[in-house]
């Protein structure tokens, strides 16, 4: 941030700071990819938190809480940190949410302790973002807390020589990590290690340099959107499915809105994931009945509306225990160690890392009912975010 920046962002603080203690309204800013090739993931932070207000109201004692929206598109780390910006000093939020993408996260953090801002990361999943301020509280997932049990269970399949494919950036490399770590160390053996460009398009020289490999398996990310769909369409039509090459992922790969497009040729793809859509719960049930009620199509519904939803969840929480006063410290301080059963199963907010702990599950596609599912088949438990926990 330059010099001038910087003291209209102070000046702003404190006017905020000096100002009415306990407002009538508490704002809350919402960044999320709300147009273009990933509009689908800010549209289900919407779902999740109009869903949590549709059953819990929008009051906190005598505060009313209105939650703001603006658009990051896609990876921008210049136009997040500036959406953030105007959020606290334009539009004074006392809560910054949502944020898609790590770089844009990563822009945003320096702006937290300045201006008294927690931030709720309701997406973004690269495991160092919470160390880059302490007003920082996630509610998503980390690579490493999904990849370490996706790597487990290859190696626990049979899978003896892996191709790991990833997207080049934050959550790729924690993603590779884990998974490399982990299924050496059981015994494994990676044999090709590719960093895809976010901006690819065309995964065929890739699938090309995998067979060449000699892998028995691909472990695979890429952030779910556009990407996706094409590494998954080119591992089946260049041959790869048929030819028994398996392929495991985490669930960012094979969101449920994509799986008609990927079609029956995907049945029995495995990946790890925190929430299906078809997880079988009271609580998801409802959830899922809240956004129908609400007009959400429930064949849109992805893992940032449940992150969102459970975000809300601190933020009120926050309130409450703030008495809608700014304190970031204390906000923060009363959402860890939290626990609930969340849509996905049971959560908590680990006190040390400020990282959401939850179940972890073991999903193949599968075509149920004439509709192809992530169909969960075991439980991880409880899974920490094992770059953190390890440190």
């Amino acid at each position: 941030m330059n010099r001038s920046a910087k003291s209209i962002l102070s000046l702003a603080i404190l006017g905020l700071m000096t100002g009415t203690a306990s407002a009538d309204v508490i704002k809350v800013g919402i960044i999320g990819t709300m147009s273009g090739p990933y509009a689908l993931f800010g549209k289900n932070f919407k779902m999740g938190i109009d869903a949590w207000v549709a059953e819990h109201g929008n009051k906190v004692g005598s505060h009313e809480v209105e939650f703001i929206y603006k658009d990051e598109e896609g990876p921008n780390p210049a136009k997040s940190k500036a959406l953030a910006q105007e959020f606290i000093v334009k539009d004074k939020v006392q809560y910054l949410a949502g944020v898609y993408f790590t770089p844009n996260a990563m822009a945003i953090a320096p702006l937290l302790e300045e201006s008294k801002t927690p931030l709720i990361v309701m997406n973004a999943a690269t495991s160092s973002i919470v160390e880059k301020s302490p007003y920082i509280v996630r509610t998503s997932f980390t690579m490493w807390q999904n990849t370490v049990p996706a790597a487990k269970i290859a190696f626990k399949n049979g899978s003896k020589k892996v191709a790991i494919a990833v997207s080049d950036y934050g959550p790729g490399v924690d993603a590779e990590a884990a998974f490399k770590k982990t299924f050496e160390a059981d015994g494994g053996a990676v044999v090709e290690a590719i960093r895809i460009p976010l901006a690819t398009t065309d995964f065929s020289p890739i699938m090309q340099r995998i067979k060449d490999s000699g892998a028995d398996t691909i472990f695979t990310f890429l952030p779910s959107g556009p990407p996706t769909l094409g590494f998954v369409k080119a591992y089946i039509d260049n041959g790869l499915k048929v030819g028994g090459v398996k392929l495991m992922s985490t669930g960012d790969v094979v969101t449920e809105p994509d799986l008609p497009n990927i079609g029956d040729s995907g049945i029995g793809i495995l990946s790890t994931y925190h929430y299906a859509v078809s997880h079988d719960s009271p609580e998801n049930k409802a959830f899922l009945a809240t956004i129908k009620k609400g007009g959400g199509n429930l064949d849109d519904v992805t893992m940032t509306s449940v992150a969102a939803y459970d975000g809300a969840r601190l933020i009120y929480k926050m309130i409450e225990a703030t008495g809608g006063q700014r304190d970031p410290a204390k906000a923060v301080d009363a959402v860890k160690d939290m626990k609930w059963v969340s849509p996905r199963g049971p959560v908590s907010i680990d006190p040390a890392t400020r990282h959401i702990r939850q179940n972890v599950y073991l999903r193949s596609v599968e075509k149920v009912d004439g509709k192809l599912i992530n169909k969960e088949s075991q439980t991880f438990a409880d899974q920490p975010d094992w770059a953190l926990s390890t440190k």
